[in-house]
């Protein structure tokens, strides 16, 4: 190659003309047919010919030259038949040359112009050949079958692209958009893209979609997808991301009513004992619908007897049964600010298997003696009949503490229980809870909750010791079951119940992850010796498994092997990790879209410790963290108190930023 030669390479998927204005090496300066100078390897030349142009003649000419020829070797390309040469050459299966191919293409007499142009028309068609620069091989009938499937589908793409765009523009000048039949494809696209990003697999059509409407791929999307109806302003995207069911299969509601229907319950049962003249109370909040634990109380002079009464869903449910499957894959109900979704359907959980008052009911009873000092005795587990004569909530409770002697003794065994954990090493984080709920209209009420209080206090170690119990129970008749196990905290910051706010709120993270077994072994943070959750059965599918073996053991049931236990720990692992982030992650977004409306109030706060460019701080008021930018010129220690004011707050971004007051 010389200077002056006339030659072609690739650029951008596009063939450039340009000529050789100096040759150093295996490098090549050139001036192209869009008047540009480029160097490149002459490695990267597509095609070169013989045919020399006169350098002296000035750029603009040379140029001009470059660009006819260009364009006259263009339109050499429509008097190639590809697919013609195609059908007769196939079946040979073997490469072709540049100089074969031209004359297969022009018979006449060809050139080094026709080469271009057949280079140019296999460049720009790959259907038929495979191309390699000078060579060429005919493709088989299924590639050629294979490549037009492709090229369809990038054809169609490429449309959806264009009119998808053109759509998103017109949905964001109307104010009212109707959403018609033929744009439900491109709504799941956006949809998907929206919910998974990057791993969505309409990742790279919607980028192009969006970028070309002029979009942002998240809040902007998200808007759009309100807009059209596909979302709610709030709408819980977790859900789709986690893939929880809300709703029951037909299956499972017909199963339901028929256990409804079915399972009426006696006093004929001759292996449960009678209750139900006991005066049973449940405990529960406000809105409590599903209640499967209740409690009495008797003062028998020299002692009383605690009655601690678990719903029996085993009764109901039996292991295998489509409810029972249906429960297992979802782990657990999921309580949230805005909605709840059940383990069992309303049928079972709200009316069959609840402890609605004046309603006979299965149930396992742990029937706990204790002396006048408010200490166990002994106990027992027995299957029972039951009748709940008092729906109490925490507040009623809380309102007759003091004066009504029934709630003062279960107050004092509470008390006195969990002193006995205390005193065997239990660590007690006292935190308040932040509650939130949303009404009809939207609006978030947030309150906090004193964990402490005597309803709330009373309850939770009532259930902590008749777990605790149901663990004896099981634990000395060998069983496997699902126990709960946690080892040392890291570290202890405080004795007893005396921690301040702030190592109350240090400790939690200092404890030790639980760990599920089918064995018994000592909880740490309980102060137990042995702990499984069996107290809500209908809420909780660890609790329905350990209330299982228990029933075994009561003769109701087979016992379940150590293998199928822990099969269930396992099983159970992924549903209950998408329960714990759809609560939390919820819980989280409501507070925030709270203190939306609170931007620019001050709040007291915690400082709890330092980053590389901030400080970690809590707002007790709202028990929430965030980070707080370092203050210049003011030294923060861990356990200062300060204030700050919210700066800016949005909810759907996770997004909560303060400043120092």
């Amino acid at each position: 190659m010389e200077k002056g030669n006339i030659v072609e390479y690739i650029d951008h998927q596009k063939i450039v003309c340009s000529v050789i204005v100096e040759v150093k090496n295996q490098r090549l300066r050139l001036l192209t047919e869009n008047n540009r100078e480029v160097n490149i390897s002459s490695r990267r030349l597509l095609h070169w010919c013989e045919k020399r142009l006169d350098l002296s003649m000035g750029r603009d000419r040379l140029v001009n030259t470059l660009k006819k020829l260009a364009s006259k070797r263009k339109e050499m390309i429509n008097r190639i038949d590809i697919k013609e040469l195609w059908e007769v050459l196939h079946e040979e299966q073997e490469w072709i040359d540049l100089e074969t191919m031209t004359a297969f293409c022009f018979p006449d007499h060809p050139n080094q112009d026709n080469e271009s142009a057949v280079v140019r028309a296999f460049f720009g068609n790959r259907r038929y050949f495979k191309f390699n620069n000078d060579r060429f091989f005919p493709n088989t009938e299924e590639q050629v079958e294979k490549k037009i499937a492709q090229e369809r589908a990038t054809a169609r793409k490429n449309r959806m692209i264009q009119e998808g765009a053109h759509w998103l523009k017109s949905i964001l000048k109307d104010d009212h958009p109707v959403l018609a039949k033929d744009q439900l494809e491109i709504v799941n696209i956006l949809k998907s893209f929206y919910l998974f990003q990057t791993e969505s697999k309409y990742a790279d059509i919607c980028k192009d979609m969006l970028s070309k409407a002029d979009i942002d791929p998240e809040e902007g999307l998200f808007r759009v997808l309100v807009k059209l109806g596909v979302f709610n302003s709030n709408e819980n995207t977790d859900i789709y991301r986690l893939e929880i069911p809300t709703t029951f299969s037909e299956d499972v509601m017909k199963r339901a009513t028929e256990l409804v229907l079915s399972r009426q319950v006696s006093l004929e049962h001759k292996d449960r004992t009678d209750l139900t003249t006991l005066p049973l109370m449940t405990i529960d909040g406000q809105l409590t619908l599903d209640f499967d634990d209740a409690i009495s109380i008797e003062d028998l002079g020299d002692h009383f007897r605690l009655g601690i009464h678990i719903v029996d869903v085993g009764h109901f449910i039996e292991k295998g049964d489509i409810i029972d499957r249906e429960a297992l894959s979802r782990g657990s109900s999921i309580y949230m600010p805005d909605q709840k979704i059940p383990m069992l359907p309303s049928r079972l959980a709200e009316d069959l298997c609840s402890l609605k008052a004046g309603q006979l009911r299965p149930a396992i009873s742990i029937m706990v003696n204790i002396d006048r000092s408010y200490d166990i005795v002994d106990y027992q587990v027995i299957p029972s009949l039951i009748k709940v004569q008092h729906q109490l909530t925490y507040y009623d409770v809380n309102m007759v503490a003091d004066s009504n002697k029934d709630i003062i003794v279960l107050r004092e065994i509470a008390e006195k229980f969990r002193q006995m954990r205390m005193d065997s090493g239990a660590i007690q984080i006292t935190l308040p809870d932040i509650n939130i709920w949303v009404n009809g209209d939207n609006e978030v009420k947030v309150n906090r909750v004193n964990r402490e209080s005597p309803g709330r206090m009373l309850v939770a170690e009532l259930m902590i010791m008749a777990n605790w119990l149901m663990a004896k129970f099981l634990a000395k008749h060998h069983a496997p079951a699902i126990y709960r196990c946690q080892a040392a905290p890291k570290e202890r910051l405080y004795k007893g119940n005396e921690g301040t706010l702030f190592q109350n709120w240090m400790q939690r993270r200092l404890l030790s992850r639980f760990v599920l077994s089918h064995e018994p072994e000592y909880h740490s943070g309980l102060g137990l010796s042995a702990y499984v959750t069996a107290t809500s059965p209908i809420r909780k599918y660890f609790d329905l498994v350990t209330q299982r073996q228990i029933r075994a053991f009561l003769g109701l049931e087979t016992l379940s092997t150590p293998e199928e236990i822990e099969d269930v720990i396992q099983l159970l692992e992924l549903p209950m990790s998408h329960v714990i982030k759809m609560q939390y992650n919820r819980h989280r977004y409501w507070l925030l879209k709270y203190l939306e409306k609170r931007i620019g109030q001050k709040e007291e706060a915690i400082v709890l410790n330092k980053k590389r460019r901030s400080h970690q701080i809590l707002i007790p008021e709202y028990m929430i963290e965030c980070d707080l930018p370092l203050p210049s010129g003011i030294d923060l220690k861990p356990e200062d108190l300060i204030q700050i004011t919210i700066q800016h707050v949005n909810a759907r971004k996770d997004k909560l930023s303060v400043f120092m007051s």
